[in-house]
């Protein structure tokens, strides 16, 4: 299998400032503020001390955006710029084009993955001490890595399938940030909104089960894997039939 796809696109990346940065930014914000946040409540606030992950995790909800944003420039950017005609003409084959963006991708968010978990377990321990012998925390350490590539290649598939980065940008961001945690309060719709996916990858990342949703903590990964898988092949399927 040759690697030119993949080289091409590290190139790319490693080029367009936009492009890393990003998961430069994703990683100071995960961490950032989850150190802001258990230095000052770690301690005292309900919330974060009757689920550790919760505290752990916190500054994910903000994070989160950056590797969204990320997904999105890996591909949209080529839309916006008119340089996917180029590239398809320099890799003809849409199918290892399309492997090329989704490996990196997926190698990206990993690494995000694994430096956010690190960055976070390290400010916790410093905060207010890390205990591990929980039932399913090792679980739901795995689940915070597994998260970050997930959500990039889902994102990075949906904007292949909405070929506009514009578009992509003001619909999957606000989304993912807001979006679906408003839906989780809408009566109704609650029931609904947590199968969505980022919904169902937070949860893996809990310890203490919650009442209102209907599967547990392992199959919240699992859900989140098949919507990326389903985006994916959406996306390849539009770029084998759609004109650049």
């Amino acid at each position: 299998m040759s690697t030119y796809p993949l080289r091409a696109e590290w190139a790319k990346f490693t080029t367009l400032r936009s492009l890393w940065t990003t998961p430069l930014l994703a990683v100071a914000l995960s961490a950032g503020i989850t150190a802001a946040v258990q230095f000052a409540y770690g301690r005292t606030d309900t919330s974060l001390t009757e689920d550790p992950m919760e505290g752990l995790f916190y500054g994910l909800n903000f994070g989160q955006v950056a590797v969204v944003c990320l997904g999105i420039l890996l591909v949209g950017q080529e839309y916006a710029s008119g340089t996917l005609t180029t590239s398809l003409a320099a890799v003809p084959d849409r199918v290892r084009f399309y492997r090329g963006k989704l490996l990196l991708g997926a190698g990206l968010g990993l690494a995000v993955g694994l430096l956010t978990v690190a960055g976070q377990l390290a400010v916790t321990a410093a905060s207010v001490g890390l205990d591990l012998s929980a039932p399913g925390s090792w679980r739901a350490l795995a689940a915070g890595v597994l998260y970050h590539p997930l959500l990039l290649v889902l994102c990075l598939s949906l904007t292949t399938v909405l070929r506009n980065q514009t578009a992509a940008l003001g619909l999957l961001s606000p989304l993912v940030f807001l979006g679906t945690t408003a839906l989780s309060a809408v009566p109704g719709i609650r029931d609904a909104a947590q199968f969505l996916p980022d919904r169902a990858g937070l949860y893996a990342m809990r310890l203490q089960d919650a009442p209102d949703i209907h599967y547990n903590h392992g199959v919240g990964l699992l859900l989140m894997a098949a919507w990326t898988a389903a985006a994916t092949a959406a996306g390849l399927r539009t770029l084998r039939r759609r004109d650049a």
